[in-house]
């Protein structure tokens, strides 16, 4: 099985080791779970915002001033 050394500094490390045993993992097992989740995390993000654009239009006719608020804070920006 694949595997990676990453490096930390003593600080990093310390946060890290805090963080795992509050979740009462191991150091390892934590940082595997971290990376997974935020995987997960991204393929959710990107399916919503699929999801969302599929419905833009729906939405504008639905709530016109809704789109307008949206469309004039882009502008802005």
């Amino acid at each position: 099985m694949p595997s990676l050394n990453v490096p930390f500094t003593e600080e990093e490390l310390e946060g890290v080791r805090a963080a795992a045993a509050a979740e009462g993992k191991s150091l390892k097992q934590y940082l595997h779970d971290l990376g997974v989740r935020e995987h997960q995390r991204k393929q959710f993000v990107a399916g919503a915002t699929e999801w969302a654009e599929k419905l833009r239009a729906q939405f504008d006719e639905a709530f016109p001033e809704e789109a307008a608020v949206r469309t004039h804070g882009a502008d802005a920006a």
